[in-house]
């Protein structure tokens, strides 16, 4: 008999920048609790305590590079778009249609456009393409 196989899982790190890594720490915030998860059929995304969501990858209408270069660290928003970063590289932005849940510091927020700044904003944009049949 065969097991199935686990699902497949790509983890992409939140990108810290290093005065901001000490910092965040300081809050409970460590950037191992900092990231964007990519499996088979969702999307999550988590910093620490302060932001989480979870979201089916069909809910994803597009990713691309973010224009903005904001000097604010952390969790910002309102009015379903949030900011989620430790750092101003690597962000990219993604579209989400419908309309999804996030937690920010444990309130329910609304989440329609997600700016995250990620290590590696190409292989999140690989892993959240469209599977090829």
């Amino acid at each position: 008999m065969v097991g199935a196989s686990p699902p497949r899982l790509a983890r992409f790190p939140i990108n810290f920048d290093r005065w901001y890594g000490g910092f965040s720490r300081m809050l409970g915030l460590p950037p191992a609790t900092a990231y964007v998860e990519v499996g088979e059929q969702e999307v999550e995304v988590r910093m620490g305590w302060a932001f989480r969501s979870r979201f089916p990858r069909s809910a994803v209408r597009s990713i691309s590079p973010s224009a903005q270069a904001p000097l604010s660290r952390g969790v910002h928003g309102f009015g379903g778009r949030w900011l989620v970063n430790g750092s101003s590289r690597g962000l990219v932005t993604l579209a989400l249609s419908p309309t999804q849940r996030a937690h920010v510091l444990g309130w329910p927020v609304s989440l329609r456009e997600l700016s995250v700044s990620v290590a590696d904003s190409a292989g999140l944009g690989a892993a959240l393409a469209p599977a090829k049949h």
